[in-house]
């Protein structure tokens, strides 16, 4: 089996996922889920694999290894003395050895690149399938979505972003200036003229601040707890500008399209000392 600790929002939980789930299809085991650090961690880290078609189980009790708690025995498993095998990721970047993960490995990390999974990319995207269909005033705008060859979805992450000093110091946000110049990279790379679907966890900022230069709609009909249907609705537009956010990061991801344009800011983290070089898919524009 491969274990794999879930942490933080949707969008590192599918990181971590599709790490997880590339090594056990190379090895041919299962996926064990440790859901256990979600509780330690902030407001929006609740668990949310149960949307997608994921190929996993939740581990519980003796299934996974010892808890914080168990003092001494969570010390010998991390020390390499107990089963199953502790794997950290060390840097930001693609590590070689969580590709070469052998079976009863435990992942721990973020785990932020297609690199992980690249090899795996047909069977991700099918795991990722959304489990119910749309309805109401999310099948309505799906469908105009998708028969809209404008669509441009256009993500502003704000929430921890700004209201936090930590937030703020490592990721800072994307300003208005970097989604004017993205627009103009849509309309120079994809030759139309864009229709922008907004989401944002601050859509009265968006609304007030953005002066893209180009029509937009902000989605704001979806609370926080169906984040799963913004991702479904970013998906279905024909080109992406991301933030500097996991989050929108598989919203333009999951877009099967190979003539999809997705810009992205070339500066990911605001702490200068932090750096991912392989965050990006080769094709996606950093701007």
């Amino acid at each position: 089996m491969i274990y794999v600790r879930l942490v933080g929002g949707l969008g590192n939980q599918l990181f971590q996922y599709a790490c997880a789930r590339a090594v056990a299809l190379r090895h041919g085991v299962e996926v064990v889920l440790d859901t256990r650090e979600l509780a330690r961690g902030a407001a929006h880290a609740v668990y949310g694999l149960d949307r997608f078609a994921v190929a996993a189980r939740i581990g519980e009790g003796a299934g996974l290894p010892p808890a914080r708690s168990r003092i001494i025995p969570y010390a010998l498993w991390r020390a390499g003395l107990m089963r199953p095998r502790f794997l950290r990721e060390r840097g930001l970047g693609v590590n070689p050895a969580v590709l070469a993960a052998p079976d009863d490995s435990y992942l721990h990390g973020y785990f932020q690149s297609e690199g992980y999974f690249l090899d795996q990319a047909a069977v991700i995207r099918d795991d990722l399938s959304i489990l119910v269909a749309p309805a109401g005033e999310n099948a309505r705008w799906l469908d105009r979505i998708a028969a809209d060859p404008r669509a441009v979805s256009l993500h502003v992450r704000r929430g921890d972003y700004v209201g936090s000093v930590k937030g703020a110091a490592v990721h800072g946000t994307c300003d208005a200036a970097y989604y004017a110049r993205a627009v103009e990279t849509i309309r120079a790379r994809a030759g139309i003229e864009p229709l922008l679907y907004v989401f944002s966890d601050d859509p009265a900022w968006a609304r007030e601040n953005l002066r893209p230069g180009a029509e937009m709609v902000v989605l704001d009909h979806n609370a926080a707890s169906a984040a799963v249907e913004d991702l479904r609705l970013m998906g279905a537009c024909r080109h992406h500008i991301i933030a500097n956010s996991s989050f929108s990061w598989w919203g333009a991801w999951r877009n099967p399209s190979p003539d999809k344009v997705v810009v992205a800011p070339a500066r990911w983290f605001a702490d200068p000392g932090l750096s991912n070089p392989d965050i990006c898919p080769a094709e996606w524009v950093r701007i």
